[in-house]
């Protein structure tokens, strides 16, 4: 039987979102060693520059060494690009997210930021393979300065994508709007629907962010989750540890 993953993601990582992030990363850890996968802000609002945060990136480190890996979550992960002109354009932009900071950015915009983002991680001495846009929200002139960027992948809700074709790995990520009781409740059945229709995949993201661990419910659920997959043999794998499992089983076969 083909081995079956669970990747755990934790999105807009920053140093203010720390402090979210700390005690439930510190009971995953005493579920065994599960390997998770960071996906970290540069300059989060342009209000929290990593460079200026010297502890946070050395948590950061320690995590890296534990086996964990680190992404490039956008760069301000804040969408300054003019406003939506057309009905699809706001309800991505203002209804979906208001973060959507890669969705309607031109091709050098797009590219500088990258670029940015990954001369980050080599000042830092952070190995980088992956890029995640926030909210998933990719135009197409980030989609071309993405695949000339020499990253490894990036990914959206559906699925891991392999550059710079874009090739589609199925990968459902179950995900949580956290910011209203009605909105929370909606998410838990929605990823109740998800974790049934997707059991068989052979790989499941779970996709956290910081406002999720602000409420008891959102906490508890993540967690009885991750216990619950690794219970039916799911093995926790970093994003890059995942896709490179999958490159040597295709080569083997």
């Amino acid at each position: 039987m083909a081995e079956r993953s669970v990747v755990i993601e934790l999105h807009d990582v920053t140093p203010a979102s720390w402090f979210d992030y700390h005690e439930f990363v510190a009971q995953l850890d005493a579920l065994g060693p599960l390997p998770l996968s960071w996906l970290v802000v540069p300059d989060f609002h342009r209000r929290t520059p990593l460079e200026r945060a010297p502890t946070f990136c050395r948590a950061l480190e320690a995590r890296l060494a534990r086996g964990d890996e680190l992404l490039l979550h956008g760069y301000a992960h804040a969408d300054e690009a003019a406003p939506p002109r057309t009905p699809k354009d706001w309800l991505r932009r203002r209804l979906y997210t208001h973060e959507g900071e890669f969705a309607a950015l031109d091709e050098a915009e797009a590219a500088r930021r990258i670029a940015a983002g990954q001369a980050l991680f080599e000042r830092l001495g952070w190995p980088l393979h992956g890029f995640v846009a926030p909210g998933w929200l990719l135009g197409s002139g980030a989609r071309r300065a993405l695949a000339r960027s020499g990253l490894a992948y990036t990914s959206d809700r559906q699925a891991l994508l392999r550059l710079p074709q874009f090739e589609s790995l199925p990968a459902p990520a179950l995900v949580w709007s956290a910011r209203s009781a009605a909105r929370r409740v909606l998410s838990q059945i929605y990823c109740a629907q998800l974790l049934e229709r997707h059991r068989k995949s052979p790989v499941l993201r779970l996709a956290l962010h910081p406002a999720d661990l602000r409420h008891q419910q959102a906490r508890r659920y993540w967690l009885i989750t991750v216990e619950r997959l690794l219970a039916d043999g799911r093995r926790a794998r970093t994003c890059a540890a995942w896709l490179g499992q999958r490159s040597a089983a295709a080569s083997a076969a």
